[in-house]
């Protein structure tokens, strides 16, 4: 059990060991003093807030509480006792951006007696690179009952600056960045990035949502962003217990951008794993039958331009095994694909005729490849819940540890996506996967906020307009993609299906008989260059990362010999240049080897980096693949080895809308 690996470094200090009370100090300050939050109680009982950086307001004033059918939880209020300590302590976790975790914060939590016998504590901690909060309460009721109606959290930014947001929206996360000056948001999804007129740059989001709607920002009445939760058909918003508590409100801080990206604020609050043996957990690389269904060239449904047939399901694990790619996904395998826009109903034991499961598990086997299979639920919960667990239970039979779920479509009963109902639903489908050891990548979810701790088989989700819109809508541009590590990329890993080969769809555009299955996408392509999609491969973290093309556009090409190289399955991880919106670079680590990923947005752009992340000491061949700037083709690359030490700079010129994927290889001197 991994959480039993952790070295403690230092262990509670502060007021006392025990979170035992120490006066009457309502302030609390991150461990470098750089971030001060102070708790405030007026007349009234009501409660609020304030938070200054550098000793400058940051968040002036703010108010806090919950609004519940049962019990006040937010006036009428006296402060019974507040309590200080602190915590430093490193971590391991069996996979992510780093294994090896620090927990270093300050926490304040402020006790408070209400009215009726309710009993309501704020939790704060403070780290270094932000803080968080989260409500605890007991209204003392014997019939276990809570209605939450809204919440009052405000978030009163002392300064106007410039933001990057999408739409509060409570059904899908598909949706085009905004840059935004902060004032003139009306309401935002979070994470909700922003740069204040002094230089901090922020981000506000959640921590360990179960049980609870998620948050969104929404500008008020009185032109305040405040917290607005997801509703249930009913309007109220949250039935919980008497005793509970929320999600934890996080703002990750930073003097650069990139500062957002290296925070491991969101980690840090959520609870060690409750998963005993992680052994079975293993990030990987994978390929697939999908793409071609967004192309038109292949269908879900069985017919003769069926992807997921016993052939090409064979063919696919002979190229996985030939390349370093452990894991195969079937798309469109099982049968109820025909009523798709209908009754969203699907058969999760029962696969097509063409598509022979167990020969082909044991044929995956016999490779050494690690199958998929994928549950697309159209957003049919009840039916879903009815057999998941028994669908489960088949796929391990059939040797699986991994399973995409996908919900295109609305729930039934008017039931939103994001509301309690939806976050009970996804955390249901995490806890009986980790039963039958399935790891999960979920589409069209709740948003990551580092459950993934907690649960780490909750491997990687999508969350944010993927590589399939490139497939049949304007697509995802250069400066999407220099936006997303930003904003999205803060909550959690994501399965963007990256690395297109064919630029410009030549080879689907051969086949004159594709389908127009999602609206005309004869003037579709990818806005990027080739180089950049590899370089996605590693900006675009995610544990379970997919070489999303056409497994032909990859066979004979040298550039793919990135990916064959590359390792799913990091240890150490680090953004070392960018500005949101402009450009990236990051870099990761796997065993003794490093990959460098840069992209640029819509301009041209070289950046000078320093290669100090290298071992000291060790020379390694630098692999570079990146643009040829000298030609007007997207599709047109430059392959390039160097020794190289961390005492060099590496210079790397990218085209508009291009990038840059480096591999390093330890080599002897």
């Amino acid at each position: 059990m991994y959480i039993n690996k952790f070295v403690r470094i230092a262990t509670l200090m502060g007021c006392s060991m025990l979170f035992m009370a120490c006066g009457d100090n309502r302030s609390v300050s991150s461990p470098d003093g750089r971030t001060k939050i102070d708790f405030s109680i007026s007349e009234a009982g009501e409660l609020s807030y304030s938070v200054e950086r550098d000793g400058k307001p940051f968040i002036d004033a703010s108010r806090l509480g919950l609004v519940a059918e049962e019990c006040n939880l937010n006036s009428g209020f006296e402060v019974s006792a507040v309590e200080h300590s602190s915590k430093n302590e490193e971590w391991e976790q069996p996979w992510g951006e780093n294994k090896q975790m620090r927990d270093h914060h300050n926490e304040m939590v402020v006790r408070l007696k209400g009215q009726n016998d309710v009993e309501l504590a704020v939790r704060f901690r403070a780290f270094d690179d932000g803080y968080g909060f989260r409500y605890e309460y007991a209204c003392g009721r014997e019939d276990d009952k809570v209605t939450v109606t809204d919440e009052l959290t405000e978030f009163r930014l002392a300064e106007n600056g410039a933001s990057w947001s999408i739409p509060g929206n409570f059904e899908t996360y598909e949706l085009q960045y905004r840059n935004l000056p902060i004032a003139e948001v009306e309401d935002a999804n979070t994470p909700f990035t922003f740069r204040t007129e002094s230089g901090v740059f922020g981000s506000v989001h959640e921590a360990a949502l179960y049980d609870f709607p998620e948050m969104v920002l929404r500008r008020d009445k009185n032109g305040v962003l405040k917290s607005d939760l997801a509703p249930l058909p009913d309007t109220k918003k949250a039935h919980v217990p008497s005793t509970f508590h929320t999600a934890w409100r996080t703002m990750q801080l930073g003097d650069k951008a990139v500062d957002l990206i290296n925070s491991s604020l969101i980690l840090n609050l959520n609870e060690p794993s409750k998963i005993a043996d992680t052994d079975w957990i293993k990030p990987h690389k994978y390929v697939g039958v999908w793409w071609g269904m967004h192309l038109g060239t292949q269908t879900w449904v069985m017919g003769k331009r069926h992807g997921a047939t016993t052939e090409n399901a064979l063919r696919h694990i002979d190229f996985a095994a030939e390349n370093n790619i452990q894991g195969v996904l079937f798309e469109g395998w099982n049968r109820g694909w025909e009523n798709w826009g209908g009754s969203q109903s699907f058969d999760y034991m029962q696969a097509y005729p063409d598509f022979d499961v167990e020969r082909i598990a044991r044929y995956a086997k016999e490779k050494g490849i690690e199958l998929w299979m994928h549950n697309e639920t159209g957003g049919n919960i009840p039916e879903y819940e009815s057999v998941m667990d028994e669908a489960m239970a088949k796929y391990a039979s059939w040797g699986v540890h991994t399973l995409k779920t996908g919900y295109a479509g609305g729930f039934k009963g008017g039931y939103l996506h994001h509301s309690q109902y939806g976050v009970k639903h996804y955390q249901k489908v995490v806890e009986t996967a980790a039963k039958h050891q399935l790891m999960i990548d979920a589409h069209e979810p709740i948003k990551e906020t580092g459950i993934r701790r907690t649960w780490p088989n909750m491997m990687t989700r999508e969350g944010a307009r993927g590589m399939e819109w490139n497939a049949w809508s304007e697509g995802n541009s250069a400066d999407y993609l220099c936006v997303l590590p930003y904003v999205r990329l803060l909550g959690g890993p994501m399965d963007y299906t990256p690395g297109i080969f064919d630029i410009d769809y030549s080879r689907a555009r051969a086949d004159k008989g594709r389908i127009m299955w999602n609206g005309d996408n004869t003037h579709c392509c990818i806005k990027t260059t080739l180089a950049r999609q590899m370089a996605n491969w590693v900006i675009i973290y995610s544990p379970l990362q997919m070489a999303a093309d056409l497994i032909e556009n990859y066979e004979g090409n040298p550039a793919f010999q990135f990916f064959r190289d590359f390792d799913a399955d990091c240890d150490w991880s680090k953004a070392i240049a960018g500005e949101i919106g402009e450009y990236i670079a990051v870099v990761r680590r796997a065993d003794d080897n490093y990959f460098l990923g840069v992209g640029t947005n819509h301009e041209a752009r070289t950046l000078s980096l320093p290669l100090d992340f290298l071992k000291e000491g060790v020379s390694y061949e630098a692999v570079v693949y990146a643009d040829d700037t000298t030609r007007d083709d997207p599709e047109a690359y430059i392959i390039e080895k160097r020794r190289v030490t961390a005492a060099d700079t590496l210079e790397v010129a990218m085209a508009a809308k291009g990038g840059a994927a480096v591999s390093f290889m330890e080599v002897e001197d």
